[in-house]
């Protein structure tokens, strides 16, 4: 993390084993010590494994992809579409565009962060202990790790890339060696939106190449082209988001992965199924799910429905679209059923999603790469019981995106990178530009403390 005080000689590693498991013979001549010392866990092939499952258990973290990442587009973005009914402050200052420097979601997400991409530098600068025929994979699953965290930390703490000025634009610190002993000690500057962006298309790019094709529960080859699709709508390179989710769809297909049949069999899994690309592994060991603990209710294991779909959302969908089929009435409102179970896994990433960036990205191009985009959105639309379109136009190919991935974290970011607005829940006749500056978050005041080379967001 970047406030590190000016002396560290360990890396704190919280290895949550109920999600990821070793195989027998990686347990053998492991501390069972929950924090692994510096020395210790960068001193051996099976060590260096395990930390790196302490990068994945960071990633599943409430704070990270565990949730609350998804949470934060969908409050930013509410739009009077949904709202915030529960007592936690740090969600509906998000609601209500007024977030304080002190809010404890956006300080803890920061610093989960930043202990989750120290991790992976720490392996990046062991790989030589790593046994040769690994060191692809392992070095491609933490650069996978930094690729998606700086991403997210991007779009969260900086401006779109599509506001312009990419070269002047703050984005994040950008750390790309191990931060231990006297060595970057966290007083480091924010460095360019062009900048992080370039690192991150550089990481999942390598990523992409060394990770094996299929993974298990981990990170695969088709897993960051995924991913590497979404930064590249992101900023605007059609192209170049076309082919890797094009790339995506052809390798995930020749693993026997399709879209379901039915819409809500997707959801409320306990272990992945056809259509996930990504996920969050969930267990009673490992509970870690924001979202089913904002959105569900009492009687599947949530809080008390903090989070309620208005009928301004509801009115977008056509009659006898199954998706609609998810919206049910439950302590005292509507809720989606996307994420009512307990105990059942973070979807990050959707083969539907591919097919849906590939449907856009060859619509703006002019380009029919693995499909004409006619095809793609019919294929979305049919899965749902909805009559095929002969034609289609942007916007309905948004809408279709918006729709299908409602309610999983991408609305916010889908919208600034079209440059869209959004409305505000309490006052209808305001709105927010793409590139207001409330829509991003506050440098954390924790970290303007620590660190005097930090630069505020505007605004806060």
């Amino acid at each position: 993390m970047l406030n590190m005080p000016s002396k560290v000689f360990y890396i704190p590693i919280i290895l949550c084993l109920g999600f990821f498991t070793l195989s027998c013979n990686e347990q053998l001549d492991l501390k069972p010590a929950q924090e692994i010392d510096e020395l210790t866990a960068l001193e051996s092939d099976a060590n260096i494994k395990r930390v790196l499952i302490g990068a994945y258990a960071n990633l599943r973290k409430s704070d990270l992809w565990g949730g609350r990442i998804l949470l934060y587009s969908e409050m930013l973005a509410a739009n009077n579409e949904i709202r915030w009914e529960g007592t936690f402050t740090q969600p509906r200052e998000m609601l209500n565009k007024s977030i304080l420097t002190n809010n404890t979601f956006v300080t803890d997400t920061w610093l989960s962060a930043y202990n989750t991409i120290n991790i992976t530098n720490n392996i990046l600068d062991a790989l030589a202990i790593v046994k040769e025929e690994d060191q692809d994979r392992v070095k491609g699953e933490a650069l996978f790790i930094r690729g998606v965290v700086y991403f997210e930390l991007a779009k969260l703490y900086g401006l779109p890339y599509v506001s312009g000025n990419t070269d002047t634009n703050l984005a994040i610190p950008l750390i790309l060696t191990p931060s231990r002993g006297v060595k970057n000690n966290g007083v480091i500057e924010r460095q360019s939106v062009e900048q992080v962006y370039q690192q991150v298309i550089e990481d999942l790019t390598n990523a992409e190449q060394l990770l094996p094709e299929t993974n298990g529960i981990f990170a695969s080859s088709y897993a960051a082209s995924a991913i590497l699709s979404r930064v590249y709508l992101q900023v605007g390179d059609f192209a170049s988001a076309r082919d890797a989710a094009n790339r995506s769809i052809d390798l995930a297909s020749a693993y026997d992965k399709k879209l379901m049949p039915d819409y809500m069999d997707v959801f409320n899994k306990e272990s992945d199924g056809p259509e996930d690309l990504f996920t969050i592994q969930v267990n009673s060991q490992d509970p870690e799910n924001a979202m089913h603990l904002f959105y569900s209710t009492p009687e599947f294991g949530g809080r008390d429905g903090d989070v309620s779909i208005l009928q301004n959302h509801l009115n977008l969908y056509e009659a006898g679209d199954d998706r609609l089929l998810q919206y049910q009435e439950r302590a005292g409102g509507i809720r989606t059923d996307k994420w009512r179970d307990q105990y059942t896994n973070v979807k990050i990433i959707r083969l539907a999603e591919l097919y849906l960036t590939r449907a856009e990205a060859n619509f703006r191009e002019g380009s029919s790469v693995g499909a004409i985009p006619l095809d793609d959105i019919n294929r979305i639309r049919t899965r749902v019981s909805l009559p095929e379109k002969s034609n289609i136009n942007l916007e309905e190919i948004l809408k279709e995106r918006k729709l299908e991935l409602a309610h999983e974290g991408h609305i916010l970011h889908d919208l600034k990178r079209t440059k869209g607005a959004i409305v505000d829940n309490n006052n209808p006749e305001l709105s927010y530009s793409f590139d207001d500056p409330k829509l991003i978050f506050p440098i954390p005041l924790r970290e303007l403390s620590a660190n005097f080379k930090l630069i505020q967001n505007p605004g806060y």
